[in-house]
């Protein structure tokens, strides 16, 4: 269980955690045009190792709040952390596509445990006006990873190539695994079983209630006009518009900055209507 001395750097793991979907996103963005280049494959085919990682990412969690409710945040965070490093050092050593496909959906899921996992740990720890704000930072800290991640990766594509951003994934997540081992714990007081009749109760009602629905349906939309830039904006900057690979995460960074302050906007608009 987490003890109540090291509760302070055990949140500021979670917050260090949440922005890893990002951070796995991101960071290779402006690389694309360059692994199309160089292992030989179509830039349709390089934008699917994108769109692979988001559907497992989002199907994961429809059942991960269950799996974590279950067997715990802890021990899903750790198997989550460790797998994430070794799919990230094979991602950069493979030159095979269909690996890396698979190495991207296996990412995915694992960023859906891990995120899930995170989020759950405020609900634990924290109660009442302190849950909320943490809640609200932790939307902000989340839009950190699309922020810097491409800013970061264009650097490292143009001194070092595109395996070293997933070297450096694989090394964030050994440091946070690392970390997690000495200062984190247990947060879940009482585990549930994991019943799928119950799981599938859940999410129909969800569904049905339709404030629920057509929120869930207008952010969607909302991610999907980034996800869309993320497709197809380093292919167009760099290879049509002729500017290079640093460029293209300058204009991913202008991107992230917008989504933070609209992040930081609704947190100060909380409380209206």
């Amino acid at each position: 269980m987490l003890k109540e001395k090291n509760k302070l750097i055990a949140t500021l793991l979670a917050f260090a955690v949440i922005p890893m979907s990002g951070l796995a996103t991101d960071i290779y963005l402006p690389s694309m045009p360059t692994m199309a280049i160089e292992l030989q494959q179509p830039e349709t085919k390089i934008q699917l190792t994108l769109t692979l990682f988001l559907i497992s990412y989002g199907i994961t969690q429809f059942f991960a709040g269950s799996v974590v409710d279950s067997f715990g945040r802890y021990r899903v965070t750790l198997v989550s952390l460790g797998l994430f490093m070794v799919s990230f050092l094979v991602t950069a050593l493979t030159r095979d596509i269909m690996v890396i496909y698979a190495m991207r959906i296996l990412q995915g899921v694992l960023a859906g445990f891990a995120i899930v996992s995170k989020r759950a740990f405020f609900v634990d720890v924290f109660e009442g006006e302190q849950r909320k704000h943490y809640l609200s930072v932790m939307t902000i800290v989340w839009s950190v990873g699309p922020i810097v991640a491409p800013f970061l990766g264009g650097y490292f594509q143009k001194l070092f190539g595109w395996q070293s951003n997933f070297y450096v994934l694989a090394g964030y997540s050994l440091v946070l695994l690392i970390m997690e081992l000495l200062f984190s714990g247990e947060t879940l007081k009482v585990k549930k079983p994991f019943v799928i009749n119950f799981v599938l109760k859940e999410y129909d009602m969800m569904f049905r209630t339709k404030d629920f629905f057509y929120g869930m349906l207008m952010c969607g939309v909302s991610y999907a006009m980034v996800i869309f830039f993320n497709l197809c904006g380093a292919f167009i900057i760099e290879h049509k518009m002729g500017y290079s690979e640093v460029v293209a995460g300058y204009v991913s960074l202008i991107l992230g900055l917008a989504w933070m302050s609209g992040g930081f906007l609704g947190k100060f608009l909380i409380d209206k209507d």
